[in-house]
């Protein structure tokens, strides 16, 4: 993993990114507008004795600087009233922007965090329609959309990489992919060791497949947000151009905030498509978040 990281970051960041690992990961809270004011949250958890600071990317997040108890134990979680977030997580989400109107599509959905905070963009209305290929993990997703009031979706049980046979056309498609999670070692510490070159190769081969289905369910002008919890190139840049190889009509676009640093187009002595810089990097030693990776494309036919 540390060869691999020398090879696209350098030696420098590449012990800045070690050192950043073993941080601590700062907690975060996602409000959930559809039930409750931000602030009208804020006042009723710091009464409790918990201290909140409000997040660098979203007026709806806030930093938990103290808590005096489990977050997952109030009668205000309870009610649905947040939901306990990365903040790198939030941005696929937001990023994509869905409207009200719109059918919007979350490839792997469980356990819901990004699903339920498309419903709240969207407002709780248009079609919110959740994907979700492990059963086991469906009746997680299901509390979570009930917890929070979610009531613009619908759960299917099915493999996404078989979502164009299904005839369902997206105006927005949510694909946080599966992955090795390299980018998760802050909050996980054992896939320093856990995570081999054989688990890339494979997850990448499900990473296109989806990829590929979720895009030829896109509508003219419609967008799709890939995204990993990896900082590998394997799984994002290498992915994103193999995919955009076969496929036409097709496009890397600018994200509008850039959140982190630009995507890779060089890698590995392979030179990739040009408008891969239009994706982001999120790295711990810069962005003092998990590793992650966000790509928005537009079909463009």
């Amino acid at each position: 993993m540390i060869h691999r990281y020398i090879q696209f970051l350098g030696l420098k960041q590449t012990e800045q990114l070690l050192i950043a690992n073993d941080k601590p990961l700062k907690p975060y809270i996602r409000v959930n507008t559809l039930k409750i004011k931000p602030q009208i949250l804020k006042d009723r958890l710091e009464k409790k004795g918990f201290q909140l600071k409000p997040s660098k990317w979203f007026s709806y997040s806030f930093e938990v600087h103290e808590a005096p108890f489990n977050l997952g134990a109030t009668h205000e979680f309870l009610l649905g009233y947040y939901y306990l977030q990365n903040l790198a997580s939030m941005l696929p989400a937001s990023i994509l922007n869905p409207q009200k109107h719109d059918i919007v599509i979350d490839m792997c959905a469980a356990p819901g965090s990004k699903a339920t905070q498309l419903a709240q963009i969207m407002r709780n209305q248009g079609n919110l329609i959740l994907i979700e290929k492990n059963a086991l993990r469906i009746p997680a997703l299901t509390i979570n959309v009930r917890r929070l009031g979610i009531i613009n979706s619908t759960i299917l049980n099915f493999d996404a990489t078989k979502l164009s046979n299904y005839g369902i056309m997206g105006d927005k498609i949510l694909l946080d992919a599966p992955c090795t999670g390299e980018g998760l070692v802050r909050e996980d510490p054992t896939r320093k060791k856990s995570r081999t070159i054989n688990d890339l190769k494979s997850l990448a081969k499900v990473q296109k497949k989806l990829l590929k289905a979720g895009l030829n369910s896109l509508k003219t002008e419609g967008m799709l947000l890939y995204s990993t919890c990896s900082i590998a190139p394997e799984e994002n840049e290498l992915v994103v151009n193999d995919v955009l190889k076969e496929l036409e009509n097709f496009a890397v676009v600018k994200i509008s905030n850039a959140y982190g640093i630009p995507g890779l187009i060089q890698v590995y002595g392979k030179s990739l498509r040009e408008d891969l810089k239009f994706s982001n990097r999120l790295y711990p030693h810069i962005h003092d978040t998990i590793g992650f990776y966000l790509c928005l494309i537009k079909r463009i036919e």
